[in-house]
């Protein structure tokens, strides 16, 4: 498996793990041992690109928890 999808998959399970990702998704996918590639595809939010370097389907994926913006009032 790769190392962005065993990612994604951790924080899909794993609630520290994704309260560590959105408080510094920089750091806790280095800490995970993400390349800047894997990174910056999570980033972006474009599942065709995480899809991409995983080697799967952009239909397989979930929604990508990438930086949350506060909406609007």
């Amino acid at each position: 498996m790769s190392k962005l999808l065993e990612y994604l998959n951790t924080l899909d399970k794993d609630a520290d793990a994704l309260t560590s990702h959105r408080s510094d998704p920089g750091a806790a996918m280095t800490n995970f041992g993400l390349t800047a590639e894997e990174q910056s595809a999570v980033l972006s939010g474009d599942k065709a690109a995480v899809a991409g370097i995983v080697g799967i389907s952009a239909d397989e994926l979930p929604a990508i928890d990438s930086i949350e913006t506060t909406p609007n009032p």
